[in-house]
C-alpha cells in the first residue's frame, strides 16, 4: 500500500527472526486509530504473523512516539496468505499476474520486488475453496511458496475445489 493520507498512521510489529528470516526484525503497517490506544488495521502484512487487514490491535506509545503493536483484541475474520513468486525469477509480471488471478476470486493483496513476494488478503466473505485450488497448483508447478500468515478455522476447514 502506497502512503495513505491521513488519519492513517503506521504502528510497528516486533518480528522474531529465525534463520536470517524475515529479513527485517521490525514490520510497519498502515493503521486507522480507534482510540483507547487501538487501531485498525488498514493494509495485508508481509511478514507479521497472526494478524490480517481489518483486525483491531492494542498499541502502545514509546517516549519516541512509535506506536507498538501488541495483542490483536478483535479479529476481523480475513485471512493473510503469503506467497513467494518464483514462476519468471518472480517478476514484477508474474507477481501482478498472481495478484490478477485472486483478485478475480475476491481476494486483495500486494507485491513487495525485494523479496518476490505476494501478500494476500482474503474476506471472510471469499469463497475459500475456490481460492485454495490455484494455491495448491501454484506450489504443485512450482510456481511459488506459500505461507499462511493468518488463518482462520474456515480456511483450516475448507478443501480445494
Amino acid at each position: 500500500m502506497d502512503e495513505p493520507a491521513p488519519p492513517y498512521l503506521k504502528v510497528h510489529f516486533r518480528l522474531e527472526v529465525e534463520d536470517d528470516w524475515p529479513p527485517a526484525g521490525v514490520e510497519s503497517l498502515w493503521a486507522t486509530d480507534r482510540g483507547n490506544g487501538t487501531v485498525e488495521l488498514a493494509n495485508t502484512p508481509f511478514f507479521v504473523r497472526g494478524v490480517a487487514i481489518g483486525d483491531i490491535v492494542e498499541t502502545s506509545t514509546d517516549n519516541k512516539g512509535t506506536r507498538w503493536a501488541g495483542s490483536v483484541v478483535r479479529p476481523s475474520d480475513n485471512c493473510t496468505i503469503r506467497l513467494i513468486v518464483l514462476r519468471d525469477g518472480g517478476s514484477a509480471a508474474a507477481r501482478q499476474s498472481v495478484l490478477n488471478v485472486f483478485h478475480e476470486l475476491g481476494a486483495g493483496g500486494e507485491g513487495i520486488e525485494r523479496f518476490r513476494m505476494v501478500a494476500l488478503d482474503i474476506p471472510p466473505n471469499a469463497e475459500v475453496v475456490k481460492i485454495k485450488r490455484p494455491l495448491q497448483e501454484g506450489v504443485e508447478r512450482e510456481w511459488w511458496h506459500v505461507e499462511e500468515g493468518c488463518i482462520t478455522d474456515a480456511w483450516r476447514t475448507a478443501e480445494p475445489a
